[in-house]
This record gives C-alpha cells, sequence and structure tokens, in this order.
C-alpha cells in the first residue's frame, strides 16, 4: 500500500495538533507539518485552501479536511483504504483541545 501525500497544517503546541501528530505516528505517515503560528505564509495558505481559520487542516492527497481532530484523519485514512488499522497506542491523546481550551475545574459551594 502506498502512502498517502499528507500536508498538514498545524500550530506547535495545541492538544488538536498533538493529536494529527501522534496518528501519523501511529501509522508511520510521512507529513509536512506547516507551522501556522510562526510562518504567516503557511496560516495564509491553510485559510485559502480550507477556506476557514480554525486548526489543525489536513490534506490528504489533494483533499482538504478542515478544523479536523486526529481521531476524525484517523478514521477518514481507514475509510479510504489509505492505512490498515493497527494496535499501536498513539504517544498523546488524538482528540483532545488545547489547554487553554480545556474546562476548568471550579470549587463547590456549598450553602448551610
Amino acid at each position: 500500500m502506498s502512502k498517502p501525500k499528507i500536508v498538514a497544517y498545524l500550530k506547535p503546541t495545541c492538544g488538536w495538533s498533538a493529536g494529527v501528530r501522534a496518528v501519523m505516528k501511529k501509522y508511520d505517515l510521512p507529513f509536512e507539518d506547516r507551522d501556522i503560528i510562526n510562518d504567516p505564509a503557511q496560516r495564509q495558505e491553510m485559510i485559502e485552501k480550507s477556506g476557514q481559520m480554525l486548526s489543525p487542516c489536513v490534506e490528504v492527497n489533494g483533499r482538504m479536511l478542515p478544523d479536523i481532530s486526529g481521531e476524525e484523519v484517523e478514521k477518514f485514512l481507514l475509510a479510504n483504504n489509505l492505512i490498515t488499522e493497527n494496535a499501536v497506542v498513539p504517544e498523546a491523546p488524538t482528540n483532545q483541545p488545547c489547554a487553554h481550551e480545556m474546562p476548568q475545574a471550579t470549587p463547590l459551594q456549598f450553602k448551610r
């Protein structure tokens, strides 16, 4: 099975981006990791190709998958027979938001 051509528009540190990278590593898939935070040209290219500003966006064999999690990328690759399922545990959660988007714990207030 030949490996798909993958371009991933990712943030350097983000739960969603880490999930996409974890899926790529799980299946030993080569991919272009395009930094949309430190390279404005890459961010602009992502926006133009995907039609929106949310990330990650992953292009697989020319098909853009906008605002997608690692879990969703894995499902797409499996559904399109681009990879064969394996039992390797990903090195990061594949469906987790960036830390600043995680719900914060709030202390419980009890009434007396």
